[in-house]
């Protein structure tokens, strides 16, 4: 009598809905940087700010999750930023009929400036010299950019905050000029094409 293989234990889903598994990354540089490991929730418990660097191995979600508690009010309520990016996410899902760590993928890929402008100083005189952005500091002002917008758009408005965020990730992943974060990341290279 043949034995049954056993089943294979299946990779968490996040939210128990999405799979980070079939997530693609198409720019070489953000690879690296961009981590697509599987979780039930954005809510790992694990201190990456604690190295240089090892911030790059959170999820991306997670990072997301954890840069929507800014400004006084909100921080440490990691469990309301949760339930934001479930909220934003199921409605990415019914809109773009994509999985949504994908499209967030995309957006973050999309709305990292390239090129900056630094300031350098000579003898008092202050000026600026543009400069080549890292992946990393490109995946941090993406989703800085990102829940920037949509913490604006969200202001002094009917829509909830995670319409707003879904809405902002989904005009960035097009690449679109209505997100916020797609239009500073133009504005930023634009500044740093004129000081090269």
């Amino acid at each position: 009598m043949l034995k049954s293989e056993p089943n294979k234990p299946q990779p968490p889903l996040l939210f128990r809905r999405w799979s980070a598994s079939e997530v693609e990354v198409s720019d070489l540089s953000l690879q690296d940087y961009i981590s697509k490991k599987n979780s039930f929730l954005p809510h790992s418990l694990v201190r990456y700010n604690v190295k240089r660097f090892r911030k790059a191995q959170c999820p991306i979600v997670e990072r997301l999750t954890n840069s929507l508690m800014y400004h006084g009010r909100n921080n440490g309520k990691k469990m309301m930023a949760v339930r934001h990016v479930k909220s934003c996410f199921e409605i990415i899902s019914l809109v773009t009929d994509q999985n949504p760590i994908q499209v967030l993928v995309d957006a973050i890929q999309k709305s990292g400036p390239r090129e900056d402008s630094t300031r350098v100083g000579t003898a008092g005189v202050v000026r600026r010299q543009s400069v080549d952005v890292s992946p990393l500091r490109r995946v941090n002002q993406a989703i800085y950019l990102i829940t920037v917008g949509a913490r604006e758009a969200a202001f002094r408005t009917i829509k909830t905050f995670p319409e707003c965020l879904a809405d902002e990730i989904i005009n960035a992943a097009k690449g679109s000029s209505n997100s916020y974060a797609i239009k500073k990341k133009d504005e930023i290279e634009r500044v740093a094409k004129a000081n090269r």
